[in-house]
């Protein structure tokens, strides 16, 4: 058996009362009652595929406010206009917030959408990550994209994960709320980290300790003896064979490891910051670095939380503190990619649940803004360097080109080959369902 653990972290609550703490274990993997021999063959029954096409998602909880980010209204009335200016980027005519200069230093490199208009008002990943409203679920639920995206193309590699979820998961009600669903618990995500690298334990040996790779192999190599001497071995299936392959294979552990990479790039990742914002999610960087490492190894999908957004107070004084932070390792996965020619393969997507409303409150805040917010693309062979969309003179209503949820995933999956016209998963019901809503199509402005 092969623990991973991570300690419970104090943290104040989200604005709906909902206490939640970061955990993670992998003991013998099991997900729902299935251990990862079970999983590993629910993944193979999809029938898998090669290709090196993945997502990365960046999920921001709480929702930042689109107004003093990527979306700066400087002609509305002072009971809206943010404390914050616009600065210009390297793409002529579009301007961001003055305290986001390494997007504007690169923003050719991204799709940014202003006009995001069917969010709803929950503070729940279960949209991000799905795509769809939590009302009238099929049998099962609604799956996450990265579930979906296991089910349909299966592992590159026995050794890595189709699909890998770097942010903690929560206790009691969780926040992130989006599964498998019907697809089914073998395809959850694989977390190899809970509140952070530091907490993990990987058969006796911590992350802390990864750099010493002498070590590290020969905690695995006694590992392996332990296993042969028995006969245990010999008597395995297929699937357990591929599951201690997942547990002793150097692969996904050396794709953990981001000490490996230059320390140079590794500095303009940048540390973030490792104590919990809020209730949601710390703000390592580092995740970052290590996402780019999955997708490289071949995960087909990675997601990411960072921080916590939900300013309902100290608006301007939580942005600016945390929007350096996200500048600095967005910037610096997708200049990354760009570098190591992934970016025609390798999508990105950064979003949270929904947008803020114009007006600030009497605390200095923005409440929940369902109506409008915005979402970053970049990479996946992508048209970027432009802006999709637009909001009124208050940023509060779509005024130009409203885009939905779906409309983003068909055009993630479309990026990974997947037709969304003509593929479908059963329901436990055993009725098909398509992988978006309402008929959505990828978007014609990015592909």
């Amino acid at each position: 058996m092969l623990t991973i653990a991570a300690n419970s972290l104090k943290s104040r609550r989200f604005c709906d009362g909902v206490s939640r703490r970061n955990f993670i274990k992998i003991g013998a993997l099991g997900m729902g009652g299935l251990t990862l021999p079970q999983l590993l063959h629910a993944e193979a029954q999809s029938g898998i595929r090669r290709s090196q096409k993945a997502v990365i998602m960046i999920y921001l909880p709480g929702g930042p406010p689109h107004q003093d980010t990527f979306d700066i209204k400087l002609d509305a009335p002072s009971e809206i206009r943010g404390e914050f200016k616009p600065i210009p980027t390297n793409v002529a005519g579009i301007e961001i917030c003055e305290h986001l200069p390494l997007f504007a230093r690169c923003m050719d490199k991204f799709a940014l959408i202003r006009s995001i208009s069917d969010a709803v008002d929950d503070h729940s990943d279960f949209m991000c990550m799905t795509g769809r409203r939590k009302n009238n679920q099929p049998p099962g639920g609604w799956p996450s994209f990265g579930s979906a995206i296991s089910k349909v193309l299966g592992q590159t590699d026995p050794a890595i994960p189709a699909f890998v979820g770097l942010e903690p998961r929560m206790q009691h009600r969780p926040y992130n709320a989006a599964t498998a669903g019907y697809i089914g618990v073998g395809h959850n995500s694989f977390k190899p980290a809970g509140d952070g690298k530091a907490d993990m334990v990987l058969n006796g040996v911590t992350v802390d300790r990864l750099s010493d790779r002498r070590r590290l192999l020969a905690s695995f190599d006694r590992f392996r003896r332990d296993v042969d001497g028995s006969g245990l071995m010999e008597g395995l299936d297929t699937f357990n064979q591929q599951a201690f392959g997942v547990l002793t294979s150097s692969k996904l552990l050396e794709a953990l490891d981001y000490s490996r990479e230059n320390p140079r790039l590794i500095e303009r990742y940048g540390k973030g910051d490792a104590k919990v914002h809020g209730d949601a999610a710390p703000m390592l960087n580092e995740q970052f670095l290590v996402a780019r490492r999955l997708v490289e190894a071949g995960a087909r999908a990675v997601t990411v939380a960072y921080g916590f957004w939900d300013y309902h107070g100290n608006n301007f004084q939580n942005a600016r503190a945390d929007m350096p932070l996200l500048d600095q390792g967005v910037t610096a996965l997708v200049e990354d990619l760009h570098q190591r020619g992934l970016d025609k393969d390798v999508s990105v997507i950064v979003w949270g649940e929904f947008g803020r409303t114009p007006t600030v409150n009497k605390d200095g805040g923005r409440d929940h803004w369902p109506r409008a917010s915005c979402a970053l693309l970049a990479g996946g062979g992508m048209k970027t360097g432009q802006v999709i969309g637009a909001t009124d003179r208050l940023g509060g209503e779509p005024s130009e080109r409203p885009v939905t949820f779906g409309e983003v995933f068909a055009t993630l999956y479309h990026n990974l080959g997947i037709d969304v016209n003509k593929t479908t998963v059963n329901d436990l019901a055993g009725r098909p369902h398509f992988l978006v809503d309402g008929g959505a199509q990828p978007m014609k402005e990015v592909i």
